[in-house]
């Protein structure tokens, strides 16, 4: 597989990340507020409004779609503000319907909700064209929300991406144990990323989330994508990312395997990899431009 370039000296990223990285950054932040993007909602017609921070600049812009129950104001969603900030690009993290600021209840979401609410954002919050950067779940609507709106999507960036991942995860459960959890009508899993250590889906979830799996087709996806995962992930496998490397269409896929990391992959070198990959995406697209 091709290794994405690590460059970015046309941009002066290299000086950001060697006096300091991105906690020097944060720091000259915290000293001006003015300079971070404020906390917006967006109203819908029938829907709960859906809470957002967005940063004007240059195209194509960059969205950050969050994984299952966490929010816009994680490291990773933090980090690439600062990042897309300094290069004078546009740039927009928000909440799901159910998750952080937005309204909502996240037990009563799904794949479905969640995915509406990414193609909200890009119809009607974002301009021209977007670097779709997802987490985990958010990696799983990136993919979904791509082949949705294909004029709205320059390229995709997977972190631990868990295309498919619930419904396979239920489903490769012994029998006798799948059909406890549905007489029982919850699916519980557990997890050091929850206060309670466990997620709660109920099987209406996970047959809603049926309608939304990627991974039994060729993905009608032709924009540039790469792939980042942590051979240590105990959340979600990293051979899902080899699996979507497979299945789409784009003929420029890049998968990078991180040895030691793990599945939020918020370390400082993970968020480097993230952003220098990030970086050489725009010079690429705005090269060919």
């Amino acid at each position: 597989m091709a290794a994405v370039a690590l460059r970015s000296c046309r941009r002066g990223l290299s000086q950001i990340l060697s006096n300091g990285g991105f906690a020097a950054l944060s720091t000259k932040r915290l000293e001006d507020r003015r300079h971070k993007s404020t906390v917006q909602y967006a109203s819908r017609p029938d829907l709960p409004k859906l809470a957002y921070r967005r940063v004007k600049g240059k195209s194509p812009g960059v969205v950050f779609l969050p994984g299952y129950g966490s929010n816009m104001n994680g490291q990773k969603a933090e980090a690439l503000e600062e990042f897309c900030r300094s290069l004078g690009h546009s740039y927009l993290r928000f909440d799901y319907t159910g998750h952080g600021a937005s309204e909502g209840v996240l037990a009563e979401g799904t794949i479905g909700t969640w995915k509406k609410d990414v193609l909200y954002v890009l119809d009607e919050l974002a301009e021209g064209p977007q670097i779709l950067v997802g987490s985990s779940i958010g990696g799983w609507l990136m993919l979904l929300a791509a082949i949705a709106r294909p004029e709205k999507t320059a390229a995709l960036v997977g972190i631990s991406t868990a295309a498919d991942h619930l419904v396979t995860a239920f489903n490769t459960l012994p029998l006798e144990i799948r059909k406890e959890f549905e007489e029982k009508g919850e699916w519980t899993v557990p997890t050091k990323h929850s206060e309670e250590g466990l997620y709660k889906f109920n099987m209406d979830f996970l047959r809603e989330a049926e309608n939304h799996c990627v991974l039994q087709s060729p993905i009608p996806i032709t924009c540039p994508v790469r792939l980042i995962h942590g051979l240590k992930d105990e959340d979600v496998p990293w051979h899902i990312s080899m699996q979507v490397a497979e299945r789409v269409l784009s003929p420029d896929v890049d998968v990078i395997l991180r040895r030691h990391g793990q599945h939020r992959m918020s370390e400082k070198d993970d968020i480097k990899l993230m952003v220098y990959t990030i970086d050489d995406l725009i010079d690429k697209l705005t090269t060919l431009v």
